[in-house]
């Protein structure tokens, strides 16, 4: 993955997106804490740096993380981990540059498959997702904690 700058759809400012260093996890986790009701540690980001089968993409904008995606890949297959954006950024098209970058991440490893999660109430995101080509294909029953909820699964097959 190389560095990219992107205009944002709704910011004056445009946002850098690069793979995630040391230096960004205190970031990182407070864009996650930020997010979710049970978020990811520090140390479990720190763990996925310099994982062969890992990006970590951040979006900068100001000095400031911004964002940040995870993929996982396998052999022919990648998983959209985690994308959470912060709260004073987000419907400024960050999550939109960040799915783009990896979904060409995926692309990048040999996936011809990428799937992913997304709390059931989550129209926005799943909104998003439709808008870039995945397909919703099921569900998973009590996949999310804190606050307890179903996951609708989605997939997207790479040209």
């Amino acid at each position: 993955m190389t560095e990219t700058e992107t205009p944002t759809e709704t910011a004056t400012d445009a946002v850098r997106l690069r793979p995630a260093e040391e230096d960004d996890l205190d970031q990182i986790a407070q864009v996650e804490a930020d997010s979710f009701g049970h978020p990811w540690r520090r140390e479990t980001f720190e763990s996925l740096l310099g994982r062969p089968s890992v990006d970590v993409v951040v979006a900068e904008s100001d000095g400031r993380v911004a964002g940040f995606a995870v993929v996982r890949s396998t052999i022919g297959e990648s998983e959209l981990a985690n994308l959470a954006v912060s709260p004073s950024r987000r419907g400024a098209g960050v999550g939109r540059a960040l799915l783009r970058e990896a979904v060409e991440a995926a692309r990048n490893r040999g996936a011809t498959w990428v799937f992913l999660a997304v709390r059931a109430s989550n129209d926005a995101a799943a909104r998003l997702y439709r808008q870039f080509g995945f397909q919703e294909i099921g569900a998973q029953a009590s996949y999310y904690r804190e606050p307890a909820e179903d996951a609708r699964l989605f997939a997207m097959e790479l040209p």
